[in-house]
């Protein structure tokens, strides 16, 4: 991995590369760069780099794994990459090239096919700038592995890392959506955008040994075209991801050392991943490592960690946590490249989402295009941190592709979860004891979750997202809420509230349709109060209704939204209707935002008796179910009531939480709220003994 930056219309050019290459140095060691149309600089230290007078420059810091060919490259245009691609002898020898490594072969195929072209034949990770006379294309992989930010607030500028861009005053800083081409006119000033198209989840027709070869030969040609020259480390939690590469990599006679972190503290037995970890590295003959930290060297690895991904989300930095501490004995063993089990979740479904799904291999690509954003760039600023170059070979694009066809049978059953790959690893002669380990997550399996609960109480806060505000105060990201007046877009938006998100903005669809699809439609006049209530902006937006033409008015509100109040991730109160979050997400992927569920697949009576633990003000907008009739109208939600509807639920089958249209809800109070709403003046149209509706003829705020 390197790193890579750009200023371009800017006359402090010169001085705002230098320091932004002096915030991201610990990318790259092995070389810097500078360019600008008429002069390329490359040096070994940054201070050796002397200014140049140009208001278009673009930069790169070096690490440097396949010959070291300093960059930026100048051929017919240039490029600064941060890439690496797993074919590029291939590429070199077919096209009858001359390219010294994989960057130099990226420029030169890109010169030879073009950019559409060049992108289809390359095997691998990358975020790039390709420059050639006025036009500046800025590009990513297909996932989002190598990192890229951009601002075009004031003029245009990239880099790999946010907190760079910060440090220069950028505002409105955006992470470069990874299914978008950027391109950019130095001249004109204009921006253009380019699609580009994502996996697709078409069920394979093929056998099930079939479908287990192919995958098993996916899987060990993605770790093999990825095994370095020199020696290498693994982050080994000893779950069933890391278990595979270190076998296979072993079975391969590789020069490698397995790497573990956790909580360690006085009469408290070992954590579960280095216990494992230990267990699987003794029985394989594996060389492995492992950092314990104590209650206060977490804490002081929290201090250095939040900053650094640039994230106060308290399960963003359990996972980091681990991540870092293992890195760190990584660096000091002076490995420069390092792998990790990430993607086999999302591919093979392994996360209890997945088995709450309805459509198992959507529910994987979903994730698939949410990781850049969760997951992905945490890992990235980590291991360049500590100098390391990291490999994924579950995000291998072939062996994404295929394991998106795989039939869900063959990946979950009741009992058991990544059932092809427990299979593949079986297979490969992994013990069960070993291939069926149950998924624990990275911040329970290491512990430091509850470190982060300890030291969260010690200091005095009542919540880890509180005691990790104190570290990281920016807003992670600006978000717009889609809000319907009821119970889950106020609950979903509270959650991401706690998390230290910044609600910017509530978006709301008034639908002609009383039975709209998509849109909540009782009591929805009562956003304008909620949003006064909250002291936040309001986009309020009328629909006929009518399907998938609706989804074009919402389109159009999330777009002002993002114009408007600079958002950039939308939240959804979607509990389980793939209908209404697949389109959502659809929506947001094209317009570059992401997206947030933070309700998806929560148990139904969880979500109610939270609502109520958390004082959310609640009465029921409108009923249509068996057991419910017009005293349910009105009326504010409590424990009690929970608990008949529950009654109900085992009676009639009705969703605890209306999911499946049984009542809508409005909320008069929230800890989102700074005033109360006060219904002053109702009536309640009844329909049918088991249907109702609340209109609402006064309220005010009190």
């Amino acid at each position: 991995m390197c790193g890579i930056v750009g200023i371009f219309n800017n006359k402090e050019a010169s001085k705002q590369i230098a320091k932004a290459l002096q915030i991201i140095k610990n990318r790259g060691k092995d070389g810097v760069g500078i360019a600008s149309s008429k002069e390329v600089q490359h040096e070994k230290q940054l201070e050796k780099l002397k200014a140049i007078n140009s208001e278009n420059i673009i930069g790169h810091c070096l690490h440097s794994i396949v010959h070291n060919v300093p960059q930026p490259i100048k051929k017919e245009g240039m490029i600064t990459s941060n890439n690496e691609i797993y074919n590029w002898k291939e590429l070199k020898e077919k096209h009858q090239l001359k390219s010294k490594n994989d960057s130099e072969l990226l420029v030169d195929l890109i010169e030879k096919q073009g950019l559409t072209k060049a992108l289809k034949e390359v095997d691998g990770v990358y975020a790039f700038v390709y420059w050639k006379n006025d036009e500046v294309y800025l590009v990513r992989d297909i996932i989002g592995v190598k990192p890229v930010w951009y601002s075009t607030k004031e003029n245009f500028c990239f880099c790999s890392e946010k907190k760079a861009l910060e440090s220069l005053g950028y505002q409105q800083i955006e992470e470069l959506n990874p299914r978008t081409i950027l391109i950019y006119n130095t001249k004109t000033k204009e921006i253009r955008k380019r699609k580009r198209e994502f996996f697709s989840t078409k069920e394979t027709e093929d056998s099930k040994e079939t479908i287990r070869k192919k995958t098993e030969g996916l899987l060990l040609r993605a770790i093999e075209k990825r095994l370095p020259d020199k020696k290498f480390g693994i982050l080994f939690s000893g779950g069933i991801d890391s278990t595979i590469i270190a076998y296979v990599c072993r079975k391969l006679k590789r020069d490698f050392i397995c790497y573990t972190a956790g909580l360690e503290e006085e009469g408290m037995s070992e954590a579960d991943d280095i216990k494992y970890a230990k267990k699987i590295a003794k029985e394989y003959g594996l060389t492995i490592k492992v950092k314990k930290l104590n209650l206060e060297q977490t804490r002081e690895h929290v201090e250095k960690v939040v900053p650094l991904i640039e994230d106060n989300n308290v399960v963003k930095v359990g996972v980091a946590l681990t991540f870092y501490a293992a890195c760190q004995l990584a660096k000091k063993d002076k490995v420069k490249v390092i792998y990790s089990g990430l993607g086999s979740e999302e591919i093979f479904a392994g996360y209890e989402r997945h088995k709450k799904s309805q459509h198992i291999n959507k529910e994987c690509l979903a994730g698939l295009r949410k990781m850049y954003e969760r997951d992905l760039y945490r890992d990235d600023v980590i291991t360049m941190n500590n100098n390391l170059e990291l490999r994924l070979p579950f995000l291998d694009k072939e062996l994404v592709q295929y394991a998106l066809t795989i039939p869900e049978k063959y990946k979950l059953s009741a009992k058991q979860n990544k059932i092809i790959l427990r299979d593949i690893a079986k297979g490969l002669g992994i013990k069960e004891e070993f291939s069926q380990r149950p998924k624990k997550a990275a911040q329970y399996g290491s512990k430091f979750d509850r470190a982060l609960q300890k030291l969260a109480k010690k200091e005095g806060y009542k919540k880890k997202s509180n005691y990790l505000y104190q570290f990281y105060h920016p807003p992670n990201v600006k978000l717009g809420v889609l809000w319907s007046s009821g119970k889950d877009s106020a609950y979903a938006a509270w959650t991401m509230k706690k998390q230290n998100y910044e609600i910017s903005c509530l978006i709301s669809l008034k639908s002609k349709n009383p039975d709209s699809y998509m849109f909540h439609t009782p009591a929805i006049e009562m956003v304008k109060l909620q949003a006064e209530a909250m002291s936040t902006p309001l986009i309020l937006k009328e629909t006929k209704g009518e399907k998938e033409a609706e989804l074009q008015d919402l389109k159009a509100a999330i777009k002002n939204a993002k114009e408007e109040y600079k958002v950039q991730g939308i939240v959804t109160g979607a509990l389980y209707s793939n209908y209404q979050r697949d389109r959502i997400e659809k929506i947001c992927d094209e317009l570059e935002l992401k997206i947030f569920s933070p309700l998806w697949h929560m148990d139904q009576e969880t979500e109610m008796r939270n609502l109520v633990k958390e004082e959310f003000s609640i009465v029921l907008s409108s009923i249509a179910a068996f057991g419910l009739d017009r005293s349910w109208v009105g009326r504010k939600i409590t424990q009690k009531d929970i608990d008949k509807l529950k009654i109900l639920y085992d009676k009639y089958k009705i969703n605890i939480a209306g999911e499946g249209g049984e009542f809508e809800s409005l909320v008069l109070d929230c800890p989102l709220f700074e005033k109360k709403i006060e219904i002053i003046d109702a009536q309640i149209k009844e329909e049918s003994e088991n249907s109702a509706r609340l209109n609402i003829v006064q309220a005010k705020l009190r």
